[in-house]
């Protein structure tokens, strides 16, 4: 590990690591976008906000199934050669995405969204554990708030970089059904093959560090669900820990519940069709979590237990209020808002996280943590698809997210007494 003063982004290998983060979000985003937004083209209120559900269930199902065996890679495997083969794995899916786009295969590039997400699932432990490998213990906070801000950044540019692109390809065009829609696109998929080779070629100059190795991956166990069982209870032993992946996992349930039922309120709410406004409403979140991100990333180590409070209490004011805009301009501000104190707490959490993992459990402890949030998360995106298949409109949806979102301040305030009790 580095143990010299430089700043973490002077450190050997930081700057290609922080890139292959951000094109990695970019190839994931840019597809779930095209899927998101010939969606949106074609359905209103009930039927899109199932379908969006069912897009990012999809996204999130491969996180929860590969839980144990993407742990045990990210620590038992060079996190640096988990990477390259995770990219490798990016270029075929894309090729066959692009394929899929030529050929008008709607459902199957649907389907496709899955595939992505299991190279993603895979990928998340190692990316996240190789922080505390690259920087070291006393610049985690650091190295956490650029993996942050870059990933935002990222997901903030595909936002706009698809959806202009996903536009132009249709402009004047005639369509009326995904076949149409995706063949018209299809151009688009050559440059997510082109960031996936990008990303691959970045992956080979990863400095590699020393990794243990002694013990074998149980497919027994597995099956049985005994690993994740295990891991579970793992984390649920060690207190700050279980209450900073419990906050994360209600804020990113709230977010996901908020992104697949906005674009239709929206939509009626402002009589507005064209992507690139709805899909740049939504990413104001991402440049307040940027924002909010970069506060934290000075703040963390001094007044965690402050931003904690303050970004619960914020995010559940925000959400009050964006039900009752009715503008394209008090959207943007009350979005941005959202992202902001969502910043404040993203930072901190994962923070408490990977400095209380012990060295040998950490990319365990940290698959752990992608399993309750994409779990919470899901469960949360099943909720709002049942209430859809009952023909709740996303106003009624909206409404209801303040209430859910009051559980922030009981977690926030076991977290910071349990922070308290350590220090």
């Amino acid at each position: 590990m580095n143990t010299n003063n430089k700043p973490v982004y002077k450190i050997r290998g930081f700057i290609p690591f922080i890139t292959i983060a951000f094109i990695n979000a970019l190839v994931d985003l840019g597809h779930k976008i095209i899927i998101q937004n010939t969606i949106f083209k074609l359905y209103d209120e009930s039927q899109q906000i199932i379908l969006t559900t069912i897009v990012n269930g999809l996204i999130l199902l491969p996180f929860i199934l590969l839980f144990t065996p993407a742990g045990f890679l990210a620590d038992h495997i060079s996190k640096p050669k988990i990477m390259q083969w995770s990219a490798l794995a990016a270029i075929v899916i894309t090729l066959l995405i692009t394929l899929g786009y030529y050929q008008g295969w709607f459902l199957f590039t649907f389907c496709m969204t899955f595939i992505l997400a299991l190279q993603s699932a895979l990928y998340s432990p190692a990316k996240y554990g190789y922080i505390r490998e690259i920087a070291g213990n006393h610049r985690i906070a650091s190295g956490n708030a650029f993996i942050q801000a870059v990933t935002i950044v990222a997901i903030l540019s595909g936002i706009f970089l698809f959806s202009i692109l996903f536009e132009h390809f249709l402009h004047k065009q005639n369509y009326s059904s995904e076949q149409d829609i995706i063949q018209l696109i299809a151009p688009i998929g050559w440059l997510l093959v082109g960031l996936s080779t990008i990303e691959w070629l970045l992956t080979l100059k990863l400095p590699t560090f020393i990794t243990s190795q002694n013990s074998l991956f149980s497919w027994h166990h597995f099956h049985q669900r005994k690993s994740i069982k295990d891991n579970v209870s793992l984390i649920s032993k060690i207190p700050v820990i279980w209450f900073s992946i419990l906050g994360l996992s209600l804020f990113w349930g709230i977010s996901q519940t908020l992104l697949a039922t906005f674009p239709a309120f929206a939509k009626t709410v402002l009589n507005e069709s064209n992507t690139i406004v709805i899909q740049g409403l939504l990413a104001c979140a991402g440049i307040g979590i940027v924002i909010g991100s970069l506060i934290a990333g000075r703040l963390t180590n001094s007044a965690s237990d402050k931003l904690l409070i303050i970004g619960s209490v914020g995010i559940i004011s925000a959400l009050f209020i964006l039900p009752h805009c009715t503008t394209s301009s008090g959207f943007a501000l009350t979005i941005v808002s959202f992202g902001v104190f969502g910043g404040l707490i993203i930072v901190p959490l994962n923070t408490l996280i990977q400095s209380h993992a012990p060295n040998h459990q950490l990319g365990t402890i940290l698959a752990g943590n992608n399993w309750m949030q994409n779990s919470v998360m899901l469960s949360f995106l099943l909720f709002t698809m049942l209430t859809a298949l009952f023909t709740v409109n996303s106003h009624i949806i909206l409404f209801a997210l303040p209430i859910l979102s009051s559980l922030f301040i009981i977690a926030m305030h076991f977290i910071n007494q349990r922070v308290k009790m350590k220090t």
